[in-house]
C-alpha cells in the first residue's frame, strides 16, 4: 500500500510539473522555462518603470492567486508554509509582517495554519557576551536558518538584511526585499540630547563597528564599548546605567512600535547607516518554484535595487562585520544615488565615496565605488587599536 501511494504521489509531481512548465511555456513565449520562476533585470538595460512594475506585478498577482485556485500551489493549512526566523522581538515582528503580506496576496494563504514560524535559534543570538567581530561576523545570525533551509525544514527564510553575508549557500537565492523602512540611525541617553551635548568621557554602548568609527571620528573624547543583545536587552542596560548613550536602528524601532524610546533621531550626514539598513529579506531554495512565486509577488523593485547597490558595494571590500563599512543608496527622480564609507574602528581615517547612474546599473555602481576604495586599504585597516602586529599603515591618500 505504501509503494503504491508512493507511485501516485510521484505521479502526481510529474503532472504537476507537466501542466506548470506548459503554463509557463504558454504565458513566457520563447523565454527558458528554467528563468521563468523569478523575473529578472539586464543591467544594461534601460531605466526601470516603477509604476508598470506595480502594475505588472498586480496582475501576475491575480494571475497566481488564480493558479492557486486552481491547485498549482500546494500549501494550505494541512501543508503550511514554513517560516523560518530568529527568535528576537524585532525578528518575529518581521516575520509576522511577511505572514501578512503573504495572506494579503494569496487568498489561501489567509486561512488559519496555511503559514507558520518557526524560530530557529542562531549562535550570533546565543553568545552576546563576545563582540561579532571576535567570533565571525554576520553569517553568525543566519548559517542556522541555512541549514534548517537546504534540509526541507522550511520553506523561506525572513532576514534584516544587513545581517546577510554577500555570498549566500548554493541551492539558496535571496530574490525579495520588502518595502524598506526608515535607515537613520536613533541616539539614545537619559543623561544628553545628542551626542555633541555627551560630556567627554561619556561611554556609549554600541555592537557597530561602523557606528563605533563614526562616532570616534567626529568626538574621539567618547567611549564606545561592545554592548551586544536584543532591542529590549539594550534599553534595560541602560536604564540600569551600564553605559550614558546607546544607538540603534529607527526601523526596527518602528517595526515594534517603541519610538517613544529614542532621544533623537540621527541624519545620515552625521550617521550613514549599514549597508541594507531598514530591510528585510526573504530567501528559498532556488528549487523551489511556489516559494519563488510567491517572494516575487511580495518583492519591492526599489529596495531590492538599492539594497543590491549597496551589497555590491560591501562585496568589494570584502566587508562582514568585522569591518566598519556603512552605504547607502537611493532613488530620487529616476536616479540612484550612492554613498559610502570605509573607516578605521577608530575614526583616524575616514574614506567616502559618492556616485549616481541608472537604477538598471545598481549593482556595477556600488561594485565601483568598493573598488575605488580599495587603494586606501591595507591588512591592517580594519584591524581594532591594540591588535596590529608588525604592519603599520601609512595614512593613505583621500578618495
Amino acid at each position: 500500500m505504501r509503494v503504491q501511494k508512493f507511485e501516485a504521489s510521484i505521479a502526481l509531481n510529474v503532472a504537476l510539473g507537466v501542466v506548470f512548465l506548459c503554463m509557463l511555456h504558454g504565458r513566457m513565449g520563447h523565454q527558458q522555462v528554467a528563468s521563468a520562476p523569478v523575473i529578472t533585470r539586464s543591467l544594461t538595460s534601460t531605466p526601470i518603470n516603477y509604476h508598470a512594475q506595480r502594475g505588472f506585478r498586480r496582475d501576475l498577482g491575480m494571475r497566481v492567486a488564480a493558479d492557486a485556485a486552481a491547485g498549482e500551489f500546494p500549501h494550505s493549512p494541512s501543508n503550511p508554509v514554513r517560516i523560518g526566523t530568529r527568535g528576537s522581538p524585532l525578528a518575529l515582528a518581521q516575520a509576522h509582517e511577511t505572514k501578512r503580506r503573504l495572506a494579503e496576496a494569496f487568498p489561501h494563504l489567509a486561512e488559519d495554519g496555511a503559514v507558520t514560524i518557526n524560530v530557529i535559534s542562531t549562535e550570533g543570538d546565543e553568545r552576546l557576551d563576545i563582540a561579532l567581530a571576535e567570533i565571525g561576523g554576520k553569517g553568525l545570525f543566519t548559517k542556522e536558518l541555512d541549514v534548517q533551509l537546504l534540509l526541507n525544514k522550511v520553506d523561506i527564510c525572513v532576514h534584516s538584511m544587513k545581517d546577510v553575508p554577500t555570498y549566500l549557500p548554493e541551492g539558496t537565492i535571496l530574490p525579495c526585499n520588502l518595502p524598506r523602512e526608515d535607515t537613520r540611525d536613533v541616539f539614545i541617553s537619559p543623561k544628553a540630547k545628542s551626542l555633541a551635548d555627551l560630556p567627554d568621557g561619556s561611554v556609549i554602548g554600541s555592537a557597530s563597528l561602523r557606528r563605533q568609527s563614526q562616532i570616534l571620528a567626529k568626538y574621539p573624547k567618547l567611549k564606545v564599548v561592545n554592548f551586544r543583545g536584543n532591542v529590549q536587552t539594550r534599553l534595560k542596560k541602560l536604564g540600569d546605567g551600564v553605559v550614558d548613550a546607546t544607538m540603534l536602528a529607527l526601523a526596527g524601532l518602528k517595526r515594534m512600535n517603541m519610538e517613544e524610546h529614542l532621544t533623537a533621531i540621527i541624519e545620515q550626514e552625521e550617521m550613514l547607516p549599514a549597508i541594507a539598513q531598514g530591510a528585510i529579506g526573504i530567501q528559498c531554495r532556488t528549487s523551489d518554484d511556489a516559494s519563488l512565486k510567491y517572494l516575487d509577488a511580495l518583492n519591492h523593485p526599489e529596495t531590492k535595487t538599492c539594497v543590491d547597490c549597496e551589497r555590491a558595494f560591501l562585496a568589494a571590500l570584502d566587508g562582514n562585520c568585522r569591518t566598519p563599512i556603512a552605504g547607502q543608496a537611493k532613488i530620487v527622480d529616476g536616479k540612484l544615488h550612492f554613498r559610502g564609507l570605509i573607516a578605521r574602528p577608530d575614526g583616524t581615517d575616514l574614506f567616502e565615496v559618492v556616485r549616481e547612474g541608472s537604477p538598471a546599473d545598481a549593482v556595477a555602481i556600488g561594485k565601483e565605488a568598493g573598488e575605488s576604495l580599495l587603494p586606501n586599504v591595507d591588512e591592517t585597516f580594519f584591524i581594532q587599536p591594540g591588535q596590529e602586529q608588525s604592519v603599520k599603515l601609512d595614512a593613505p591618500t583621500k578618495a
